[in-house]
Protein backbone atom coordinates (compact mmCIF):
# COMPACT_ATOMS: atom_id res chain seq x y z
CA UNK A 1 0.00 0.00 0.00
CA UNK A 2 1.43 3.43 -0.95
CA UNK A 3 2.12 5.27 2.45
CA UNK A 4 3.54 8.78 0.54
CA UNK A 5 2.47 11.94 0.23
CA UNK A 6 -1.16 13.12 -0.12
CA UNK A 7 -2.35 14.31 -3.59
CA UNK A 8 -2.66 17.93 -2.46
CA UNK A 9 1.24 17.81 -1.44
CA UNK A 10 1.71 16.00 -4.62
CA UNK A 11 -0.56 19.27 -6.56
CA UNK A 12 1.71 21.50 -4.52
CA UNK A 13 5.07 20.37 -5.79
CA UNK A 14 3.98 21.51 -9.27
CA UNK A 15 4.21 25.08 -8.16
CA UNK A 16 7.71 27.49 -8.08
CA UNK A 17 8.08 28.35 -4.45
CA UNK A 18 11.51 29.61 -4.38
CA UNK A 19 9.82 32.15 -6.42
CA UNK A 20 7.27 32.64 -4.24
CA UNK A 21 9.32 32.90 -1.26
CA UNK A 22 10.98 35.97 -3.33
CA UNK A 23 7.28 37.49 -3.75
CA UNK A 24 7.07 37.23 -0.06
CA UNK A 25 10.52 39.08 0.71
CA UNK A 26 9.63 41.41 -2.00
CA UNK A 27 6.34 42.59 -0.20
CA UNK A 28 7.34 42.13 3.39
CA UNK A 29 4.66 39.24 3.88
CA UNK A 30 6.00 37.35 6.71
CA UNK A 31 7.20 40.52 8.54
CA UNK A 32 6.14 40.00 12.39
CA UNK A 33 4.31 36.71 11.27
CA UNK A 34 4.87 34.28 13.78
CA UNK A 35 2.31 31.70 13.23
CA UNK A 36 -0.07 31.12 9.88
CA UNK A 37 2.98 32.19 7.17
CA UNK A 38 2.35 33.33 3.66
CA UNK A 39 2.89 29.58 2.16
CA UNK A 40 0.47 28.38 4.83
CA UNK A 41 -1.92 30.92 3.80
CA UNK A 42 -1.76 30.61 0.23
CA UNK A 43 -1.76 26.47 0.70
CA UNK A 44 -5.36 26.83 2.47
CA UNK A 45 -7.06 29.35 0.26
CA UNK A 46 -5.92 26.91 -2.28
CA UNK A 47 -7.37 24.22 -0.51
CA UNK A 48 -10.61 26.03 -0.39
CA UNK A 49 -11.07 26.48 -3.97
CA UNK A 50 -10.23 22.93 -5.09
CA UNK A 51 -12.79 21.69 -2.21
CA UNK A 52 -15.14 24.51 -3.33
CA UNK A 53 -15.59 25.99 0.43
CA UNK A 54 -17.48 28.61 1.14
CA UNK A 55 -16.95 30.39 4.36
CA UNK A 56 -14.25 30.67 6.90
CA UNK A 57 -16.36 28.73 9.36
CA UNK A 58 -16.22 26.11 6.43
CA UNK A 59 -12.66 26.22 5.79
CA UNK A 60 -12.04 25.71 9.38
CA UNK A 61 -14.44 23.25 10.38
CA UNK A 62 -12.77 20.63 7.39
CA UNK A 63 -9.03 20.95 8.10
CA UNK A 64 -9.39 20.53 11.94
CA UNK A 65 -11.30 17.26 10.87
CA UNK A 66 -8.31 16.00 9.06
CA UNK A 67 -5.74 17.47 11.54
CA UNK A 68 -3.26 14.66 11.56
CA UNK A 69 -2.91 14.95 7.90
CA UNK A 70 -2.41 18.84 7.88
CA UNK A 71 1.96 18.74 8.02
CA UNK A 72 1.50 15.72 5.05
CA UNK A 73 0.42 18.47 3.10
CA UNK A 74 2.35 21.23 3.99
CA UNK A 75 0.34 23.14 6.05
CA UNK A 76 2.53 23.62 9.40
CA UNK A 77 0.09 26.30 11.68
CA UNK A 78 -2.88 25.68 13.51
CA UNK A 79 -6.06 27.06 10.73
CA UNK A 80 -8.37 29.13 12.99
CA UNK A 81 -10.93 31.71 11.31
CA UNK A 82 -9.19 34.32 13.32
CA UNK A 83 -5.70 33.88 11.02
CA UNK A 84 -7.10 33.32 7.84
CA UNK A 85 -9.32 36.43 8.45
CA UNK A 86 -6.27 38.52 9.27
CA UNK A 87 -4.08 37.14 6.45
CA UNK A 88 -7.24 37.79 3.77
CA UNK A 89 -6.85 41.39 5.01
CA UNK A 90 -3.25 42.16 5.81
CA UNK A 91 -1.05 39.85 3.40
CA UNK A 92 -0.85 42.43 0.43
CA UNK A 93 -2.22 40.87 -2.76
CA UNK A 94 0.35 41.85 -4.84
CA UNK A 95 2.39 38.59 -3.47
CA UNK A 96 -0.25 36.73 -5.52
CA UNK A 97 -0.71 38.68 -8.41
CA UNK A 98 2.83 38.48 -8.95
CA UNK A 99 3.57 34.90 -8.17
CA UNK A 100 0.05 34.29 -10.57
CA UNK A 101 2.32 36.31 -13.38
CA UNK A 102 4.93 33.23 -12.85
CA UNK A 103 2.31 30.68 -13.55
CA UNK A 104 0.97 32.57 -16.23
CA UNK A 105 5.09 32.08 -17.94
CA UNK A 106 4.83 28.67 -17.38
CA UNK A 107 1.28 27.93 -18.36
CA UNK A 108 2.50 29.74 -21.60
CA UNK A 109 5.18 27.84 -22.33
CA UNK A 110 3.93 24.48 -21.94
CA UNK A 111 0.65 25.53 -24.28
CA UNK A 112 2.58 27.23 -26.72
CA UNK A 113 1.83 24.46 -29.51
CA UNK A 114 -1.73 24.26 -28.71
CA UNK A 115 -3.96 24.70 -32.18
CA UNK A 116 -6.17 27.69 -32.93
CA UNK A 117 -9.75 27.24 -33.96
CA UNK A 118 -7.80 29.26 -37.00
CA UNK A 119 -5.41 27.80 -38.81
CA UNK A 120 -2.98 30.67 -38.17
CA UNK A 121 0.70 30.92 -37.12
CA UNK A 122 0.93 33.51 -34.71
CA UNK A 123 -0.43 34.48 -31.21
CA UNK A 124 -3.84 35.29 -31.27
CA UNK A 125 -5.63 37.63 -27.41
CA UNK A 126 -9.29 38.13 -27.01
CA UNK A 127 -9.35 40.96 -24.41
CA UNK A 128 -12.95 41.84 -22.46
CA UNK A 129 -14.42 41.94 -18.73
CA UNK A 130 -16.54 40.66 -16.50
CA UNK A 131 -18.40 41.96 -13.85
CA UNK A 132 -17.88 40.62 -10.20
CA UNK A 133 -21.03 41.74 -8.26
CA UNK A 134 -20.93 42.55 -4.65
CA UNK A 135 -23.26 43.83 -2.05
CA UNK A 136 -22.72 47.43 -1.37
CA UNK A 137 -23.45 47.66 2.39
CA UNK A 138 -20.84 44.75 2.77
CA UNK A 139 -18.03 46.16 0.13
CA UNK A 140 -19.09 50.19 0.05
CA UNK A 141 -15.68 50.78 -0.93
CA UNK A 142 -16.99 48.99 -4.56
CA UNK A 143 -19.30 51.38 -5.39
CA UNK A 144 -20.86 50.43 -9.16
CA UNK A 145 -23.71 51.81 -9.43
CA UNK A 146 -26.28 53.73 -6.95
CA UNK A 147 -27.98 50.34 -5.32
CA UNK A 148 -24.83 48.08 -6.14
CA UNK A 149 -21.37 47.20 -5.90
CA UNK A 150 -19.01 45.35 -7.90
CA UNK A 151 -15.56 44.75 -9.14
CA UNK A 152 -14.36 44.34 -13.01
CA UNK A 153 -11.59 41.43 -13.81
CA UNK A 154 -10.07 42.56 -17.28
CA UNK A 155 -8.34 39.48 -18.84
CA UNK A 156 -6.17 39.28 -21.69
CA UNK A 157 -6.69 35.34 -22.98
CA UNK A 158 -4.56 33.72 -25.08
CA UNK A 159 -6.74 31.91 -27.29
CA UNK A 160 -3.78 28.84 -27.26
CA UNK A 161 -4.78 26.80 -24.26
CA UNK A 162 -7.06 29.91 -22.82
CA UNK A 163 -4.16 31.01 -20.84
CA UNK A 164 -5.01 34.29 -19.17
CA UNK A 165 -1.46 36.53 -19.50
CA UNK A 166 -2.93 39.62 -18.40
CA UNK A 167 -5.31 40.76 -15.26
CA UNK A 168 -6.45 43.65 -14.05
CA UNK A 169 -9.13 43.88 -11.29
CA UNK A 170 -10.42 47.47 -11.08
CA UNK A 171 -13.33 49.00 -9.95
CA UNK A 172 -16.56 48.60 -11.48
CA UNK A 173 -16.73 52.16 -12.91
CA UNK A 174 -13.71 51.72 -15.25
CA UNK A 175 -14.23 51.63 -18.20
CA UNK A 176 -13.16 48.54 -20.34
CA UNK A 177 -11.17 51.17 -23.08
CA UNK A 178 -9.26 52.31 -20.34
CA UNK A 179 -7.45 48.86 -20.03
CA UNK A 180 -5.58 49.23 -23.13
CA UNK A 181 -3.20 52.02 -22.08
CA UNK A 182 -1.70 48.86 -19.53
CA UNK A 183 -1.08 46.61 -22.67
CA UNK A 184 1.99 46.64 -24.25
CA UNK A 185 1.14 44.81 -27.69
CA UNK A 186 3.25 42.12 -29.15
CA UNK A 187 4.60 43.04 -32.91
CA UNK A 188 2.24 40.14 -35.09
CA UNK A 189 0.12 39.42 -32.88
CA UNK A 190 -3.69 39.70 -33.23
CA UNK A 191 -5.78 41.13 -30.55
CA UNK A 192 -9.70 40.58 -30.39
CA UNK A 193 -12.03 42.93 -28.42
CA UNK A 194 -15.21 43.90 -28.76
CA UNK A 195 -17.33 47.32 -29.57
CA UNK A 196 -16.49 48.75 -26.02
CA UNK A 197 -12.19 48.83 -26.99
CA UNK A 198 -13.12 51.09 -30.14
CA UNK A 199 -10.97 54.59 -29.75
CA UNK A 200 -8.95 54.88 -32.63
CA UNK A 201 -6.02 56.56 -30.75
CA UNK A 202 -5.39 53.61 -28.83
CA UNK A 203 -5.80 51.36 -31.87
CA UNK A 204 -3.81 53.20 -33.53
CA UNK A 205 -1.01 52.96 -30.61
CA UNK A 206 -1.47 49.14 -31.31
CA UNK A 207 -1.04 49.18 -35.12
CA UNK A 208 2.45 51.20 -34.51
CA UNK A 209 3.56 48.56 -32.77
CA UNK A 210 3.22 46.40 -35.67
CA UNK A 211 0.42 44.85 -33.96
CA UNK A 212 -3.27 43.70 -35.59
CA UNK A 213 -6.70 44.27 -34.05
CA UNK A 214 -9.87 42.85 -34.67
CA UNK A 215 -13.00 44.85 -33.55
CA UNK A 216 -16.65 45.83 -34.37
CA UNK A 217 -17.70 48.95 -35.90
CA UNK A 218 -20.17 51.15 -34.02
CA UNK A 219 -23.90 52.07 -35.91
CA UNK A 220 -22.70 55.78 -36.46
CA UNK A 221 -19.05 54.89 -38.23
CA UNK A 222 -18.74 56.81 -40.65
CA UNK A 223 -16.02 56.65 -43.51
CA UNK A 224 -15.04 57.34 -46.85
CA UNK A 225 -14.16 54.41 -49.55
CA UNK A 226 -10.86 54.11 -51.20
CA UNK A 227 -11.41 50.38 -52.57
CA UNK A 228 -13.56 47.58 -52.73
CA UNK A 229 -12.51 43.82 -53.01
CA UNK A 230 -14.37 41.27 -54.65
CA UNK A 231 -15.85 38.78 -52.97
CA UNK A 232 -18.01 35.75 -52.50
CA UNK A 233 -20.99 36.21 -50.78
CA UNK A 234 -21.69 32.25 -51.16
CA UNK A 235 -19.31 32.49 -47.82
CA UNK A 236 -21.57 35.57 -46.27
CA UNK A 237 -19.06 38.43 -46.58
CA UNK A 238 -21.01 40.73 -48.28
CA UNK A 239 -18.42 43.31 -48.86
CA UNK A 240 -14.25 43.75 -48.10
CA UNK A 241 -13.52 47.60 -48.56
CA UNK A 242 -10.40 49.37 -47.82
CA UNK A 243 -11.87 52.93 -46.11
CA UNK A 244 -10.62 55.89 -44.31
CA UNK A 245 -12.26 57.76 -41.29
CA UNK A 246 -14.47 60.62 -42.06
CA UNK A 247 -14.94 62.60 -38.58
CA UNK A 248 -12.38 65.15 -37.99
CA UNK A 249 -11.34 63.32 -34.47
CA UNK A 250 -11.10 60.33 -35.39
CA UNK A 251 -9.30 61.00 -38.32
CA UNK A 252 -6.81 62.79 -36.21
CA UNK A 253 -6.30 59.91 -33.70
CA UNK A 254 -6.30 57.23 -36.48
CA UNK A 255 -4.76 59.17 -40.18
CA UNK A 256 -3.86 55.83 -41.71
CA UNK A 257 -5.94 53.30 -43.88
CA UNK A 258 -8.95 50.80 -42.14
CA UNK A 259 -10.33 47.75 -43.55
CA UNK A 260 -14.06 47.40 -43.47
CA UNK A 261 -15.60 43.90 -43.75
CA UNK A 262 -19.50 43.38 -43.77
CA UNK A 263 -20.86 39.61 -42.84
CA UNK A 264 -24.06 38.33 -42.83
CA UNK A 265 -24.10 35.54 -40.17
CA UNK A 266 -26.99 32.60 -41.19
CA UNK A 267 -26.92 31.21 -37.56
CA UNK A 268 -27.90 34.38 -35.71
CA UNK A 269 -29.56 35.68 -39.02
CA UNK A 270 -27.52 39.12 -38.00
CA UNK A 271 -25.89 41.24 -40.09
CA UNK A 272 -21.70 42.31 -38.29
CA UNK A 273 -18.89 44.96 -39.56
CA UNK A 274 -15.61 44.26 -38.58
CA UNK A 275 -12.74 47.00 -38.85
CA UNK A 276 -8.76 45.60 -39.21
CA UNK A 277 -5.78 46.91 -39.89
CA UNK A 278 -4.96 43.19 -41.32
CA UNK A 279 -4.84 43.59 -45.29
CA UNK A 280 -3.52 40.34 -45.98
CA UNK A 281 -6.03 37.37 -44.05
CA UNK A 282 -8.64 36.68 -46.79
CA UNK A 283 -12.34 38.26 -45.03
CA UNK A 284 -13.46 35.27 -44.09
CA UNK A 285 -10.44 34.35 -41.92
CA UNK A 286 -10.81 37.85 -40.01
CA UNK A 287 -14.23 36.70 -39.25
CA UNK A 288 -13.51 33.14 -37.96
CA UNK A 289 -11.14 35.04 -35.50
CA UNK A 290 -13.68 37.41 -34.40
CA UNK A 291 -15.93 34.11 -33.85
CA UNK A 292 -12.79 32.81 -31.84
CA UNK A 293 -13.13 35.91 -29.17
CA UNK A 294 -15.97 33.91 -27.75
CA UNK A 295 -13.50 32.00 -26.25
CA UNK A 296 -13.29 34.51 -23.57
CA UNK A 297 -16.59 34.27 -22.31
CA UNK A 298 -16.88 31.18 -21.82
CA UNK A 299 -13.70 31.54 -19.62
CA UNK A 300 -15.50 33.69 -17.49
CA UNK A 301 -18.74 31.41 -17.20
CA UNK A 302 -16.10 28.65 -16.28
CA UNK A 303 -14.56 30.65 -13.08
CA UNK A 304 -17.31 31.69 -12.26
CA UNK A 305 -19.10 28.21 -12.32
CA UNK A 306 -16.07 26.08 -10.72
CA UNK A 307 -14.17 28.73 -8.99
CA UNK A 308 -14.86 30.42 -5.71
CA UNK A 309 -14.60 34.20 -6.77
CA UNK A 310 -18.48 34.85 -5.71
CA UNK A 311 -18.66 34.35 -2.11
CA UNK A 312 -15.41 36.16 -0.32
CA UNK A 313 -13.92 35.26 2.93
CA UNK A 314 -13.08 39.37 3.64
CA UNK A 315 -14.87 42.56 3.05
CA UNK A 316 -11.55 44.46 1.62
CA UNK A 317 -10.32 45.35 -1.42
CA UNK A 318 -7.30 43.44 -0.10
CA UNK A 319 -8.64 40.32 0.82
CA UNK A 320 -11.15 40.25 -2.59
CA UNK A 321 -7.62 40.92 -4.48
CA UNK A 322 -6.27 38.01 -2.39
CA UNK A 323 -9.05 35.47 -3.33
CA UNK A 324 -9.20 36.10 -7.02
CA UNK A 325 -5.69 36.40 -7.27
CA UNK A 326 -5.19 33.06 -5.90
CA UNK A 327 -8.16 31.40 -7.69
CA UNK A 328 -6.74 32.53 -10.94
CA UNK A 329 -3.40 30.57 -9.32
CA UNK A 330 -5.33 27.34 -8.70
CA UNK A 331 -6.88 27.61 -12.51
CA UNK A 332 -2.98 28.18 -13.96
CA UNK A 333 -2.19 25.07 -11.57
CA UNK A 334 -4.64 22.85 -12.91
CA UNK A 335 -3.52 23.35 -16.19
CA UNK A 336 -0.41 23.18 -16.10
CA UNK A 337 -0.47 19.61 -14.03
CA UNK A 338 -2.59 18.85 -16.98
CA UNK A 339 0.15 19.25 -19.46
CA UNK A 340 3.25 18.22 -17.76
CA UNK A 341 1.06 14.91 -16.59
CA UNK A 342 -0.51 14.72 -19.84
CA UNK A 343 -4.39 14.06 -18.29
CA UNK A 344 -6.32 13.33 -21.00
CA UNK A 345 -9.68 14.72 -18.98
CA UNK A 346 -10.55 18.10 -19.15
CA UNK A 347 -10.00 20.81 -16.55
CA UNK A 348 -13.41 20.40 -15.23
CA UNK A 349 -13.30 16.36 -14.37
CA UNK A 350 -9.52 16.66 -13.11
CA UNK A 351 -10.77 19.87 -10.50
CA UNK A 352 -13.85 17.45 -9.34
CA UNK A 353 -11.94 13.93 -9.11
CA UNK A 354 -9.16 16.44 -6.68
CA UNK A 355 -12.12 17.92 -4.67
CA UNK A 356 -12.90 14.51 -3.35
CA UNK A 357 -9.18 12.84 -2.89
CA UNK A 358 -6.87 15.64 -1.95
CA UNK A 359 -6.63 13.73 1.33
CA UNK A 360 -5.79 10.32 -0.08
CA UNK A 361 -1.96 9.09 0.21
CA UNK A 362 -1.91 7.70 -3.40
CA UNK A 363 -0.15 8.79 -6.59
CA UNK A 364 -1.81 11.52 -8.40
CA UNK A 365 -1.63 10.32 -11.91
CA UNK A 366 -3.34 6.81 -10.40
CA UNK A 367 -6.58 9.10 -9.30
CA UNK A 368 -6.90 10.20 -13.10
CA UNK A 369 -6.10 6.62 -14.69
CA UNK A 370 -8.76 5.24 -12.53
CA UNK A 371 -11.57 7.85 -12.58
CA UNK A 372 -13.52 5.90 -15.36
CA UNK A 373 -14.51 2.88 -13.66
CA UNK A 374 -17.18 0.47 -13.65
CA UNK A 375 -18.30 -1.81 -11.26
CA UNK A 376 -18.73 -5.36 -12.18
CA UNK A 377 -21.42 -7.21 -10.71
CA UNK A 378 -20.67 -10.79 -9.68
CA UNK A 379 -22.96 -13.83 -11.48
CA UNK A 380 -26.41 -14.26 -9.62
CA UNK A 381 -25.69 -18.02 -7.89
CA UNK A 382 -28.81 -20.51 -7.34
CA UNK A 383 -30.95 -20.05 -4.62
CA UNK A 384 -29.94 -23.28 -2.57
CA UNK A 385 -33.12 -25.86 -2.08
CA UNK A 386 -34.33 -26.05 1.27
CA UNK A 387 -35.84 -29.29 0.38
CA UNK A 388 -35.38 -32.14 -1.73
Amino acid sequence: MYTGTTIFSQLMQHLPWQHFHRCVARYRGNHKVKNFKCTDHFRVMSFAQLTYRESLRDIEACLRAMRPKLYHMGIHSTVSRNNLSNANERRDWRIYAEFAQRLIVEARRLYADEELAVDLDASVYALDSTTIDLCLSMFPWARFRKHKGAVKMHTLLNLRGSIPEFILISDGKMHDVNVLDYLVPAPGAYYLMDRGYLDFQRLYEIKSCQAFFVTRAKDNFTFTRRYSRPVDRTTGVICDQTVMLKSFYPLKAYPEPLRRIRFYDREENSRLVFLTNDFTLPALTITKLYKARWTIELFFKWIKQHLRIKAFLGTTSNAVKTQIWIAISTYLLVAILKKRLAITQSLYTILQILSVSLFEQTPILQAFESWDYTIETPPRQNQLLLFE
